[in-house]
């Protein structure tokens, strides 16, 4: 038997698939606590100033947990609950085992004097996306301006994270389909590549590119060799400490600024994936553009920023308000 749709109804459907989709979006905004949270602010901004002041590692780790969380099921800090008996949970995915633990505890930092404050009013999500912005400003990069509202999510799984994470050994082409199935185009994904102007990578991450790149070439010729020397000698004892880590910027390591880009023609990119950009004509012309023009990367990194922090925002019964970030209700 045939299926006929009116016209006007299958209209009514698509409005409505339409509004739903979007409403998780319009329901965010800047002034979201302003009620029911007042003093939100400037606990966030005590907690992130007295944090980052008592460990500078602080704003990197936060950057890369924010990363970490946005591009896996949206930004709805699943990446900070704990796996227990029943669930191996995202945080304990091989690619997130070495997240700093600073990272973490700034958002239980911060979740603790909110409860106490306002008690079940703010979201881990939000937290987490306040205090990254907040850091980066201190680190001397670009304000922009973080939408809340945001719910939590109930699902973290280790067995989600294949293939929504960028691998250090990633080459360009991997990279632009990655972040292409995330809305992101070419420019936004090197602007937000940018983030590696601080923070650091552990040895285990371009360890064959300093000692067995190949048969003939112990080092990758895209490197500085002096550079390259420089990483040998800092990654000497990684067999016996895997948790060695060198600067991912080697000029600037702690301010947020351009110099990441300008260290890329040089050869001073630290993992294959940052070397990588310089030599794709695809990426290349961000580079040159950022490492020459510090507000240009600012205000395309404040955007992209933007944008990555409403991916998959949960409302609703979507989503919960968690009293511990890592755990559910």
């Amino acid at each position: 038997m045939a299926v006929t749709f009116n016209s006007k109804f299958l209209f009514s459907i698509v409005t409505s698939i339409s509004l739903f989709i979007s409403i998780s979006h319009t329901q965010l905004t800047t002034s979201y606590y302003q009620k029911s949270c007042p003093k939100f602010d400037q606990i966030m901004q005590d907690t992130t100033t007295n944090k980052q002041i008592k460990s500078p590692t602080t704003a990197a780790a936060a950057l890369r947990l924010f990363f970490h969380d946005c591009l896996v099921d949206g930004c709805d800090a699943s990446v900070l609950v704990s796996s227990t008996p029943f669930n191996k949970a995202e945080r304990d995915a091989d690619i997130n085992l070495s997240l700093p633990g600073d990272g973490f505890d700034i958002v239980v930092r911060a979740k603790t004097a909110l409860e106490l404050s306002c008690p079940g009013v703010v979201s881990c999500s939000d937290i987490l996306a306040v205090a990254t912005r907040n850091l980066v400003t201190m680190m001397g990069g670009p304000f922009y301006n973080v939408k809340l509202g945001r719910r939590d999510g109930r699902v973290s799984s280790a067995s989600r994270i294949e293939g929504h994470l960028p691998r250090p050994s990633m080459n360009v082409n991997q990279l632009i389909d990655l972040f292409k199935s995330k809305g992101f185009s070419v420019q936004e994904m090197v602007a937000l590549t940018g983030a590696h102007t601080i923070g650091f990578s552990h040895c285990k991450e371009f360890i064959n590119d300093i000692y067995n790149y190949s048969k003939t070439v112990q080092v990758d010729p895209s490197y500085n060799p002096r550079y390259a020397a420089g990483l040998r000698s800092a990654c000497a004892d990684y067999h016996k400490n895997p948790s060695l880590s060198v600067f991912n910027d080697v000029m600037t390591p702690r301010n947020f600024d351009n110099a990441y880009y300008q260290n890329l023609p040089k050869g001073l990119g630290v993992l294959k994936s940052d070397r990588a950009l310089m030599m794709d004509l695809r990426t290349r012309p961000f580079v040159e553009l950022y490492a020459k023009d510090q507000k240009a990367f600012f205000e395309a990194f404040s955007r992209a920023m933007e944008k990555l922090s409403l991916i998959g925002v949960k409302s609703g019964q979507n989503g919960e308000i968690r009293r511990r970030c890592d755990s559910f209700n």
